[in-house]
């Protein structure tokens, strides 16, 4: 290993190439499959902005049969209460109102929007934790609402002059919150009053969208989420907050085929990463075949040159991800003064690391070509 990391380190500039290959590939896969789990973390902000700081315990949400998404929900009435409250380990439900809605902007032109509205209690468990205690009060007027900071400009919130309106009634805009950008639909929070004024006859009387209830543990909830599913299997369905949240990243991921896209780039990354590293090793295994030839005469056997090849190729894939590592926090950052989320979780840089030494070690198999043909009797030639 030692003599491997001293020949990278001699042969520096013969190997440069790969090196800055397998950085290349090792990025581009990184960041793609970041900015893909990022993307899809936007489907569940109504999921994910419930969960943290709101005391013990995981909370379920029950709604529709079939809602495959948390922006898909469909009308459900409010007696569904009923079927929750009063088993032990659960709390009273609360009812949450989420739905699409039309957006005219203050100068004209509209835009959909997608309405939450939730409790503005301090322990409601409906009520995203980005809202500050001062906009929950501002909320609690009718046609009160809060955006996102970057969708102000897009709703044209910014301008002086007119008044925006959702679904023909008027609303005024009391605050805004940052981090909850929208895939689509800007984001809309008010309270559950103005979510039903403003939708009117969209939302059947004494309907909601979900009910949120806290059990006091992650396998109580799971115990509810079951019971609920075998007893009222024909027109709900309930599931925990993590679940409901993956399930509507998964069928966003699976809808809109961004993933396949996205995964495509990283394997194009991947194949380019693996031919150039390739033909470098193998380029740099040919260059070397006297040095070899002499090592095979003194008697080393040729496994053990195959092996310090192999080793080199590992040396040239750990060196790679040591530099595409800060490469990819630094375009991280850069992402984030854009308002896009790269999402570089642990696994996804351990994955990208697993998936860049397996490619620089098949890249140096087919570099082991060139030391098969090497023969002690070419010192003679």
């Amino acid at each position: 290993m030692g003599y491997a990391l001293q020949t990278l380190w001699h042969e520096r500039q013969r190997y440069a190439s790969g090196v800055l290959a397998v950085t290349f590939s090792a990025v581009l896969i990184a960041l793609q499959c970041g900015l893909l789990l990022g993307l899809f973390k936007i489907t569940s902000i109504p999921l994910d902005q419930t969960q943290a700081g709101r005391g013990e315990g995981v909370d379920i949400w029950v709604g529709s049969k079939g809602t495959p998404s948390v922006d898909l929900g469909k009308p459900i009435p409010e007696t569904y209460l009923t079927r929750v409250a009063g088993r032990p380990g659960v709390e009273m439900p609360e009812f949450y109102i989420a739905n699409f809605g039309n957006f005219t902007k203050p100068v004209g032109g509209t835009e959909l929007c997608y309405l939450l509205g939730s409790r503005l209690d301090s322990d409601a468990r409906g009520t995203a934790k980005v809202l500050t205690p001062e906009l929950r009060a501002a909320l609690t007027e009718r046609g009160t609402i809060v955006v996102d900071e970057s969708d102000v400009e897009r709703l044209e919130l910014d301008k002086l002059s007119g008044k925006p309106k959702i679904n023909g009634k008027e609303v005024r805009l009391v605050g805004t919150v940052k981090g909850l950008k929208s895939l689509a639909a800007p984001w809309v929070f008010c309270s559950l009053d103005t979510a039903r004024h403003l939708l009117g006859l969209l939302l059947p009387p004494d309907h909601v969208t979900y009910l949120i209830a806290r059990c006091d543990s992650e396998k109580r909830a799971q115990e509810v989420v079951a019971e609920l599913r075998d007893e009222y299997p024909d027109d709900m369905c309930a599931y925990t907050t993590i679940d409901f949240s993956t399930e509507s990243r998964t069928y966003w991921l699976l809808r809109t085929k961004a993933g396949i896209a996205i995964g495509y780039a990283a394997l194009l990354g991947l194949v380019v990463g693996m031919v150039i590293t390739a033909q470098t090793l193998y380029s740099a295994t040919a260059a070397s075949a006297k040095e070899f030839a002499i090592l095979l005469a003194l008697g080393i056997p040729r496994f053990r040159i195959m092996i310090m090849v192999l080793t080199q190729s590992f040396w040239v894939g750990a060196i790679g991800i040591g530099l595409s590592y800060p490469i990819c926090l630094g375009l991280r950052e850069l992402a984030r003064m854009g308002n896009t989320d790269v999402d570089l979780r642990w696994e996804v840089m351990g994955g990208t690391a697993i998936v860049t030494i397996m490619m620089s070690l098949t890249a140096g198999i087919f570099a082991l070509r060139s030391v098969r043909r090497i023969e002690p009797m070419d010192l003679l030639r």
